[in-house]
């Protein structure tokens, strides 16, 4: 499972939006969603190399330039996701 957090000027923009369209071209389960801190969540389940692609789709997107940085971490994958959704 990856949870990554990112900030920047990633909220009011689309971003969790474009982070579902772009889920559907990668066998990844998972939710994106707005912090209060400004920053957006994204937690996805998949193998690692199609995870690892999905990123990098993320970062070649129109997205990059909203993107400051991210902080990833990998753990053990749960098996409760469905779908990709936007959570509020």
């Amino acid at each position: 499972m990856l949870r990554c957090f990112i900030p920047g000027r990633v909220q009011g923009v689309g971003f969790r939006v474009t982070v579902r369209q772009l889920a559907c071209g990668y066998e990844v389960t998972g939710t994106v969603r707005n912090l209060p801190d400004g920053r957006v969540e994204l937690i996805a389940e998949g193998a690692q190399a199609e995870l690892a692609a999905f990123l990098t789709g993320i970062a070649e997107s129109d997205l990059s330039g909203f993107i400051a940085k991210k902080h990833e971490t990998w753990q053990p994958a749960q098996g409760n996701l469905r779908g990709f959704a936007i959570m509020h």
